[in-house]
């Protein structure tokens, strides 16, 4: 299944936007937190720099993710984004642990003084208001386009808008209060924050390399399709769903009465198919058409539109 070339720019342009915002945001947060001595900017500093590199590594695989399949890669491209999605969760974990380890030696060399409080609380409103508003952007193009590297990336903003809060409420706490402790223990509460959202990542993106079935609702709608097809089969079995990038695959197997024409069966699957990808974007079905297992003679197509009228022998059999 390839991406139009509309979603893939779009995809693209949310990429790039990410990366200029990041490195700007880099920079500022780096030369405050040193002007102020300030190991809870810095790390704020710190966790954009992760950021830029996720930035980075979203960009490459949307990038590649919208390649047509190839002999070497006959599913497509799709899983390359959980790969990435993975590999920013590692980031961010490798990322809040640094962030633990300063704050901890600071607190334990006694050394804490930090100055320019009101610029750096500064820095902390900019920081939250701009990565509100490109998390949100980001947000927006990964639910359109069912990116689960933009997700992450998003994912990893919006925790950005969070910790910078912190952040800022502490520097307004040892404005007030004059105890400069505040600031590697807010530190500590950021990571910790960071790792949460980790987690989260993990979850969205890592599970689905090892072919997790897709989300109770999903099937469930699934299953609702199926329902209205409940007069025209006999059954349907074997449903197995997984994702790869943005891509759904669903396959199952259809029972259908025994005297039902090659014909009419793939016309029936079509119609199934086509209802399917109307609920789940971005799908791939595959139906597997079996005949009536039972022995049912007396089975008849009848109805003009593929709807079977079903012999008691059918229904005696379970089917």
């Amino acid at each position: 299944m390839i991406q139009s070339p509309e979603v893939q720019r779009a995809k693209s342009k949310a990429a790039v936007f990410s990366i200029t915002s990041n490195s700007i945001l880099i920079v500022l947060k780096l030369i405050v937190g040193i002007m102020m001595q300030s190991v809870s900017v810095i790390s704020e500093a710190v966790h954009s720099g992760i950021d830029l590199v996720a930035a980075i590594i979203a960009w490459f695989s949307v990038r590649e993710s919208g390649k047509p399949a190839d002999d070497e890669h006959r599913f497509g491209h799709g899983k390359i984004e959980n790969v990435a999605g993975t590999i920013e969760a590692v980031l961010i974990f490798g990322a809040a642990f640094y962030i633990i380890w300063e704050a901890i030696h600071k607190l334990r060399s006694g050394t804490i003084a930090v100055e320019s409080l009101g610029l750096g609380a500064l820095v902390m409103l900019v920081s939250a208001v701009a990565n509100y508003f490109v998390s949100r952007y980001l947000l927006n193009v990964a639910i359109k386009t069912d990116s689960v590297a933009l997700e992450a990336d998003a994912m990893h903003l919006r925790t950005d808008v969070y910790t910078s809060v912190g952040v800022l409420g502490g520097l307004v706490a040892i404005k007030f209060t004059g105890i400069a402790m505040l600031d590697p223990i807010i530190a500590i509460v950021v990571a910790l924050m960071i790792i949460k959202a980790a987690w989260d990542l993990t979850k969205a993106a890592f599970f689905h390399i090892l072919d997790v079935k897709l989300p109770d609702d999903e099937e469930g709608l699934i299953h609702e399709v199926m329902e209205k097809y409940s007069d025209r089969i006999i059954e349907y079995h074997k449903l197995r769903t997984r994702k790869s990038g943005h891509i759904r695959h669903i396959d199952m197997h259809l029972v259908v009465p025994k005297k039902m024409t090659v014909e009419d069966g793939h016309t029936l699957s079509h119609q199934i198919t086509a209802d399917i990808e109307q609920c789940l974007a971005h799908s791939h079905i595959l139906v597997h058409i079996e005949p009536c297992p039972g022995e049912c003679e007396t089975c008849a197509v009848e109805c003009p539109k593929v709807g079977e009228v079903y012999s008691e022998a059918c229904q005696e059999l379970g089917y």
